[in-house]
């Protein structure tokens, strides 16, 4: 039976920035300030705290490579709250874990997100598969109690309201850029395509990283 863990808040901040000057040099591709949720969550069969950091970025990166709705947000976020407890076949601690023992017996032979020749909706149906049965066997996730919620907002002095989801902040602000999905599932497709017996032939939509393919004729060829 899955163990429960507790949801009890979410908060927004984000990562590092180059608009501020730190005196060190920063890669070129990095814009920084890039949204990052963290959920905390309360395991009691444990007594443990969980803080967990969700990138806004993780969230385009599941609808790249599973073909998820990127409107979708409850999806994405249930997806990004379970991913974790999806147990590795090389990981030999998960031996112990008769949940993950089970996870691992019912998803064998599944395909993942880099299985080269196999159609979306197959990587998209073996990844929520492992998800369902993360729920099943691993864990289940569970707001606390609101009263409970309110209380903790009252003894740090905070003014908030407990929503009736602790979830919410997450749900009613997310929001995601299909032309950033769209990037993600381009570098997906090349990174896929390179796993194949033969190097991958650029075209419109399956291209290296910064290149752009246009509509030249080849030098001395037909248009």
């Amino acid at each position: 039976m899955s163990d429960l863990v507790q949801v009890w808040d979410a908060e927004l901040a984000y990562t590092h920035t180059t608009l501020a000057d730190t005196g060190a040099a920063v890669a070129p591709h990095v814009d920084g300030a890039e949204q990052i949720w963290c959920v905390y969550q309360f395991q009691p069969s444990a007594g443990m705290e969980i803080h967990h950091a969700i990138s806004h970025a993780l969230l385009e990166w599941r609808c790249a490579l599973y073909g998820l709705d990127p409107d979708d947000v409850p999806t994405l976020l249930d997806i990004a709250l379970h991913e974790p407890y999806i147990p590795g076949g090389n990981d030999v601690f998960t031996r112990t874990d008769p949940g993950a023992v089970k996870v691992l017996e019912a998803t064998r032979g599944l395909p993942t997100c880099w299985t080269p020749g196999v159609p979306e909706h197959e990587r998209r149906a073996a990844y929520l598969e492992r998800i369902r049965l993360v729920k099943e066997y691993r864990v289940r996730l569970e707001a606390a109690p609101r009263a409970l919620r309110a209380e903790a907002l009252a003894y740090v002095g905070s003014s908030r309201i407990a929503p009736p989801d602790p979830l919410e902040p997450i749900l009613s602000l997310a929001r995601l850029d299909p032309v950033r999905v769209e990037g993600r599932r381009m570098a997906a497709e090349w990174l896929r395509a390179h796993r194949g017996d033969q190097l991958p032939r650029p075209t419109f939509q399956l291209k290296p990283p910064a290149t752009f393919i246009g509509t030249q004729p080849r030098t001395g060829g037909n248009v």
